[in-house]
């Protein structure tokens, strides 16, 4: 019988571009897992250890990443689109290029990206979008 993969591997063997939808990866062991330009809708990374993961290109739609340790991370070009990232680590992440926005859905807007409570210390937000976006702090001109 063979063993099932663990989520690293996992995500790894999947392609460019491939859709990863309701996954389960909280507090996962995802520590330099090295994939991009994948497609996540409405899955879960509660507390998941990404530290000096590579997940550039990716997409994030309605994703959980509520506790997530992001920390030195390589989150260049991602896309979030109402996931929620509160109290995320994302000290020494690469955010460059990366758009944090929302999900059009309806009225009230419920679809808002919210970062309340991440941490930034030492993160490279060169090009970062950010629009209609809960909880960014100011930043420094």
């Amino acid at each position: 019988m063979e063993t099932p993969p663990n989520a690293r591997r996992r995500l790894v063997a999947l392609p460019r571009y491939a859709a990863v939808d309701r996954e389960d990866f909280a507090g996962q062991d995802l520590v330099s897992t090295r994939t991009s330009w994948l497609r996540f809708t409405r899955c879960s990374f509660v507390g998941a250890d990404l530290r000096h993961a590579t997940l550039d290109g990716s997409r994030f739609k309605l994703c959980d990443l509520r506790g997530a340790d992001l920390r030195g991370a390589s989150l260049r070009e991602v896309h979030f689109a109402g996931c929620d990232l509160r109290g995320a680590d994302l000290r020494g992440t690469d955010l460059t290029g990366a758009v944090l926005g929302s999900v059009n859905t309806g009225v009230p807007r419920l679809g808002r990206t919210d970062v309340t409570g991440a941490r930034w210390e030492g993160a490279i937000l060169r090009d970062l979008r950010a629009e209609d976006v809960i909880g960014l702090p100011p930043r420094e001109a």
